[in-house]
């Protein structure tokens, strides 16, 4: 199973983040990532983590489909991989209803339909050939001039079962959230089918202080238990909670669960730091390990 590590872009500027590249290369870490949450624009910032830490990987999880037509999104997605030489993991995901509506303005209405012509529109154009959708929820009628850029590979952030459906048909594979090994190996990998990659995203401190930790997860996250696709996927392993759902403990408590992750199927483990500073090093270190 490769292992990544996600930067921290929250509130932070970029002198943190080139930082915390160099560090997570010298470790080890195979793939850079970086969120799209409402602060830095993920795609445009991996260049600055590239030249931080040159020969790794970079990849975004996820940017929302929405705001971003598919021939724009692609323009920027062979410019990084062409600007860094590294190679691209393009996360791409539909975000929520009460952003796609309350913060841009668009119709969230049947977003599996859209999720189905972007991909139709963005794979072509990543091959450097023409798009041509003209669907029900987009058009994207024309290619772009990127020579020497290789094509980034295409994961959907996902949990629900027609967006992994989907995932297996038109892209590379999936980045999930809150899915612990049962609904990996029992609902993610039969869903999406086969010589597709799992990338699982997972909060994950070492640390002394468990209860403190879950306790702060749940008060920082807890309202994703209410979100439909969350909820399902949360059932799926048997967690009432979304802070059930993190790996947290001593050294060996956190190797472990990781390795069960492993052995359900997920491909790759993106990791998530959380808690005190001196946490964060600890898992850090431990995972790059």
């Amino acid at each position: 199973m490769r292992t990544g590590i996600l930067i921290d872009e929250l509130g932070v500027g970029f002198d943190d983040m080139t930082a915390q590249a160099r560090e997570a290369a010298k470790l080890g870490y195979g793939t850079l990532w970086l969120a799209q949450r409402g602060g830095w624009d993920a795609l445009t910032a991996l260049p600055a983590l590239g030249a931080a830490a040159p020969g790794v990987e970079l990849g975004t999880c996820v940017v929302p489909t929405y705001p971003r037509h598919p021939i724009t999104m692609a323009a920027q997605a062979l410019t990084v991989q062409a600007a860094t030489g590294a190679p691209v993991h393009l996360g791409v995901g539909l975000s929520h209803r009460y952003v796609v509506e309350g913060e841009f303005g668009y119709s969230y209405d049947r977003p599996l339909r859209h999720l189905r012509e972007y991909l139709e529109a963005l794979n072509p154009l990543l091959r450097g050939e023409k798009a041509d959708v003209h669907g029900e929820a987009l058009t994207a009628a024309g290619g772009l001039t990127t020579p020497g850029a290789d094509r980034p590979a295409v994961l959907v952030g996902s949990v629900s079962p027609r967006s992994t459906r989907l995932a297996g048909e038109l892209a590379d594979g999936v980045i999930t959230t809150w899915a612990g090994p049962r609904a990996i190996g029992e609902f993610v990998l039969p869903t999406l089918g086969p010589d597709r990659r799992v990338v699982s995203g997972q909060l994950i401190c070492v640390t002394s202080e468990v209860d403190e930790r879950r306790a702060w997860v749940e008060e920082t996250y807890g309202a994703a238990a209410g979100v439909p696709a969350y909820r399902s996927i949360l059932d799926r392993d048997g967690y009432g909670r979304v802070s059930d759902s993190v790996i947290t403990g001593d050294e060996e408590t956190v190797r472990r669960q990781v390795e069960s992750l492993e052995d359900a199927g997920a491909t790759e483990l993106l990791v998530m730091p959380f808690g005190s500073p001196a946490e964060r090093a600890r898992t850090r270190e431990l995972l790059a390990a």
